[in-house]
């Protein structure tokens, strides 16, 4: 154990989902190291200049020295995609391989949480306003860790702090969401390459197969073990981010459930399809893998 205490540093007042997620990143970072960390939040130039990390911040951006901050001129530079970084974009680009053991897994986290994090945080809006709903995103659930105006026994750098344990649970599990979804990958892969008909997939095990619409477009069902014992078949989406089907199950089939669902589909131990027909249940692997062949039949 490392006895010298590292001074964490950010701003006081007011937080948004930007420090807090650079504070949880550089906490695990130092934790994984196994060194001490005070966090302090301040506006004092020589406090800040004290630091060891200091990040939305004190008007400089070196990653070397530790400085992660994106308010000064010119700002602290883009991503390809044109997304301009915040602290925790710059403080993940500089830690995230290390805590995530690839810069595979990192990227993903990166494009799935740093993005949209760096984005609003700089005015980027990501979303298109539907049917005069606004999406609820992470940064909202921290909104609402602030002390309201009423709130005089609420203390801001407590409820910084609480926000900060909140947001490294979402890291430590975004992380092992990566790390498992790359192992997943791999494996779908090569079920994929040894498939004799590469329409419909059968998996072993129940993993993560969202990649397939990129980069499988001959697939139109996966065929997957449940949890509960029984087998499923879901299609695949032409897009990752679209809710449309490829081929999507019988019409007759749609919401229909055990006797009735084995009646119409003629698969004797089919259990369940799904009213948005994107899946089917059956008891067997056998019967799953049916419940696929007669819907891409139909």
């Amino acid at each position: 154990m490392n006895n010298t205490i590292k001074k964490i540093i950010t701003h006081n007042g007011s937080f948004h989902a930007d420090d807090i997620f650079s504070c949880a990143a550089v906490s695990l970072t130092l934790e994984k190291k196994g060194e001490d960390f005070e966090i302090v939040r301040t506006r004092d130039e020589e406090v800040i200049a004290s630091g060891d990390y200091v990040f939305d911040v004190g008007g400089k951006y070196d990653e070397t020295m530790n400085r992660f901050d994106h308010h000064q001129r010119g700002g602290a530079g883009k991503r390809e995609n044109g997304i301009e970084y915040a602290s925790f974009g710059l403080v993940w680009k500089k830690f995230g391989t290390e805590l995530c053991g690839s810069a595979e897994a990192a990227k993903m986290i990166d494009e799935r949480l740093a993005s949209p994090v760096d984005a609003f945080d700089n005015g980027i809006d990501l979303v298109e306003l539907k049917r005069g709903v606004y999406p609820y995103m992470i940064q909202f659930a921290f909104t609402a860790m602030e002390p309201t105006w009423r709130e005089k026994d609420l203390n801001n750098d407590d409820m910084f702090k609480k926000s900060v344990e909140m947001a490294k649970m979402v890291l430590k599990r975004e992380i092992k969401h990566a790390q498992d979804a790359l192992e997943a990958d791999k494996a779908v892969r090569e079920i994929y390459e040894h498939a004799e008909d590469k329409r419909i997939i059968i998996l072993d095990k129940d993993y993560p197969s969202d990649f397939l619409e990129n980069d499988f477009p001959e697939s139109f069902f996966v065929v997957y073990p449940r949890s509960d014992g029984t087998w499923g078949a879901k299609t695949v989406r032409p897009e990752a981010d679209s809710f449309r089907n490829r081929k999507d199950f019988p019409s007759a089939w749609a919401g229909l459930r055990n006797e009735e669902a084995a009646e119409a589909t003629g698969v004797p131990d089919a259990i369940f399809c799904h009213r948005a027909r994107f899946m089917a249940v059956a008891r067997s692997r056998e019967g799953a893998i049916k419940l696929a062949e007669l819907a891409l039949e139909s």
